[in-house]
């Protein structure tokens, strides 16, 4: 009761909500940035194999790093905000962008794709009209599961500057043993939660305004 109670508070859900459009803001901007950078390297990496390992070896090198110590690393090069913690969520989100980008278009059939050779279409109208379309759904779970995993390490932003659901999250762990750090503790978490859900839920419906229904099926 003490929980709900807490989120029943007019402050308490402005603050939430605030919260929650600053941590949108920072996973959307990230997401933005590694669409971008991960789409372009994972074609690379499909049409030139000789980038393919270095490319796989340097976005999977990324995740091995601790988050708190990469958020910690822009520090000197962005300074404290909001920036650093978008760096490195774009970084972390690479991988599997670019890995299912590359699989994606190595799944495309070689039939149909020397079928639209044979009809004189140049390499990049094939890629346009033909393999990017067939590998969008294997691309569009590579971008969901690399939001889900931002929406979850964006709360790390907190400890650097940033804005976003950690503000409460570590408000909660900095007061633990005083009235009301564990329902702020809680109250964060729930809201990641709540949002992971929802861009979940987001990528559902792109996926079914997008995808072909012969092909999703």
């Amino acid at each position: 009761m003490a929980f709900l109670e807490y989120l029943s508070s007019p402050s308490v859900q402005r603050t939430i909500l605030v919260q929650s459009l600053e941590h949108i803001r920072i996973v959307g901007y990230a997401m933005l940035f590694a669409i971008i950078i991960g789409l372009f390297l994972g074609i690379a990496a499909h049409r030139f194999p000789p980038f393919r390992g270095p490319i796989l070896s340097v976005t999977s090198t990324f995740l091995t790093i601790p988050s708190l110590a990469l958020f910690a690393l822009m520090i000197p090069i962005v300074g404290i905000g909001d920036r650093g913690p978008i760096v490195a969520l774009t970084l972390y989100a690479l991988l599997a962008i670019v890995r299912n980008t590359v699989s994606g278009l190595f799944s495309v059939d070689n039939a149909v794709v020397e079928s639209a050779a044979g009809m004189g279409m140049s390499k990049t109208m094939r890629l346009w009209r033909i393999e990017l379309p067939n590998a969008w759904p294997v691309m569009l779970a590579g971008i969901r599961v690399s939001t889900l995993l931002t929406v979850g390490i964006a709360a790390i932003a907190a400890l650097v500057g940033g804005s976003g659901l950690g503000q409460l999250i570590f408000s909660g762990i900095r007061r633990i043993g005083s009235p009301g750090a564990l329902n702020a503790l809680l109250g964060g978490t729930l809201a990641i939660v709540v949002l992971a859900m929802l861009f979940d839920l987001l990528y559902l419906a792109i996926g079914r305004l997008t995808i072909p229904r012969g092909i999703r099926d």
